[in-house]
């Protein structure tokens, strides 16, 4: 690491130890004490942390888009516990305990080029977040230039869990969240008001970010971690995601399809001597378990994702660490981009990393299944990709080319995972549902397989092509791979090493006919 670079990283981090009494309770500054000598140390990782993420880049490489991996849902130590006292006093390190710069440490030596800081809290957190977390992802810019980071917030959303707010960079920033969290948040107000806590005041909120310029993002958390079975939904359901992207599409764009405690099955708290935590269900899903680390609601063939997208939503799905505690400190999470990655396809800027997740440019992987996808659909001389729209004549055929890139080399667990299959699904778009709560596509299906019988292979990059024919109506298609032998992605057991289940998917390609 350049002297340059330590002294850098070193400044930071001293004044943000200075923030560690500026709430005035109790918590501890970091996870690890900050000792250079110390291999666990935030300095010694930032060295680590070298090869990762892409350095800004100047002149004409700075207008190509290439897939970007980053992180939408990450804690600091501003996601604060309180004292039972009225009202509460906040606890600084009480929910997670890292700063935020030791958070754009990890995700740049994990390889991400982007990341937001989304804490949540209770009464009275929006001050906390404007007037603490703010001033520190402004040092954590400082000291990490080459990861591109996004103040956010992980909403306590009204009538709903929880979802990712993502402020597009700028001198309003830091007021435009502190309005939304202070004006909507269901647990910013003590004592509590229930009417804070309805899907209305969720339509009130995405109405008033819908008007601000530039708009941010939401995007939906762990969506099913309430479900108590297969379609039993809790918070989060249906009919709402329906009612938030109808309000705000261009806000409210999505869901985690692959959500964050992927680490909870590793989880080894020491309780006594020599004893263990028991091991825990993969993202906290305790009654409807996850399937292959995705939610239900992306992970069924056929389910609620597929519902929405026989609908023609562009309605996109992400992935994301929810790092609050790493698992090797008693936690259950990965560092943001050591398991889980969401792929956007995107100049290295911040309004293009938004751009891009709005318009569905996105493709998800755990375990660096793989680094890099290609879906295109092509009639005559037309051609869409990821997240856009192919118009054809009706009657046409459609090639559909897969790419993706796996990559030689160990991930972040030692291992060298493969790909061993690649789904082609295929679903027909049948316009706006009648039922708000439905969420079953019977068109969707698995229209072909790949595996290395039938794919070709060039080095590292694996590619397939199948043709359409004769598509005569509005249709989707998307792709899913694995690493295993599933035909679809089981339940999820309880203790289940996430390292030995991978999957990837990326989000959609629409096919349009067009009119004569």
């Amino acid at each position: 690491m350049s002297r340059e670079r330590t002294a850098r990283y070193a400044a930071a981090l001293a004044r943000t130890a200075c923030a560690a009494f500026c709430l005035g309770s109790a918590g501890a500054l970091m996870a690890h004490p900050v000792d250079s000598a110390d291999e666990r140390s935030p300095l010694v990782m930032l060295a680590a942390a070298e090869p990762g993420a892409p350095q800004p880049e100047t002149g004409a490489e700075a207008g190509i888009r290439r897939w970007l991996a980053g992180d939408h849902h990450v804690h600091s130590r501003y996601s604060v516990g309180y004292e039972e006292t009225d009202p509460p006093q906040p606890i600084l390190g009480g929910d997670a305990i890292y700063p935020i710069p030791m958070n754009a440490v990890m995700a740049r030596r994990f390889g991400l080029s982007w990341m937001v800081a989304t804490d949540h809290g209770g009464p009275n957190h929006a001050k906390i977040s404007h007037d603490h977390a703010y001033p520190e992802l402004l040092l954590s810019r400082e000291a990490v230039p080459e990861l591109m980071q996004f103040f956010g917030m992980e909403l306590n959303t009204p009538g709903a869990d929880h979802s990712s707010v993502i402020i597009p960079q700028g001198a309003n920033e830091a007021e435009h969240l502190h309005e939304i969290e202070h004006q909507f948040d269901k647990n910013e107000m003590w004592p509590r008001d229930p009417a804070r806590d309805s899907e209305t005041r969720m339509i009130a909120a995405l109405d008033h970010m819908d008007a601000l310029s530039p708009k941010p993002v939401v995007i939906a958390h762990h969506p099913s971690r309430s479900a108590t079975g297969i379609g039993q939904y809790g918070q989060t359901s249906p009919a709402e995601l329906r009612n938030w992207n109808d309000a705000a599409p261009d806000v409210a764009i999505g869901m985690e399809g692959s959500p964050g405690h992927q680490a909870a099955a590793l989880q080894t708290r020491p309780l006594g001597s020599g004893e263990v935590l028991e091991r825990r269900p993969r993202g906290f899903y305790a009654n409807s378990p996850t399937m292959g680390g995705f939610d239900q609601m992306t992970a069924r063939l056929g389910g609620f994702w597929d519902s929405m997208l026989a609908e023609g939503r562009r309605w996109w799905i992400t992935a994301s660490s929810d790092s609050h505690v790493h698992w090797s400190d008693g936690g259950a999470d990965f560092w943001p981009g050591e398991y889980s990655k969401t792929y956007v396809l995107a100049q290295n800027d911040p309004a293009s990393i938004l751009a891009g997740l709005r318009g569905g440019a996105v493709f998800v992987t755990t375990g660096d299944l793989v680094s890099e996808m290609e879906l295109t659909a092509t009639a005559g001389s037309a051609e869409a990709g990821i997240g856009q729209a192919l118009a054809f004549r009706p009657g046409e055929d459609v090639r559909i080319r897969i790419r993706v890139r796996d990559p030689a080399g160990a991930n972040n667990n030692g291992d060298n995972p493969s790909v061993a299959r690649i789904d082609l699904i295929r679903g027909e778009i049948t316009g706006p549902e009648a039922d708000r709560a439905s969420d079953r596509n019977p068109t969707t299906r698995v229209e072909a397989r790949f595996d290395a019988e039938t794919w070709q292979r060039d080095g590292e990059y694996i590619s397939a092509e199948y043709v359409l024919k004769g598509v005569s109506d509005k249709e989707y298609i998307r792709v899913r791979g694995t690493n295993g032998a599933e035909p679809e992605p089981e339940p999820d057991a309880i203790g289940e090493d996430p390292w030995s289940d991978l999957w990837f998917y990326s989000n959609p390609v629409f096919l349009t006919a067009a009119t004569q």
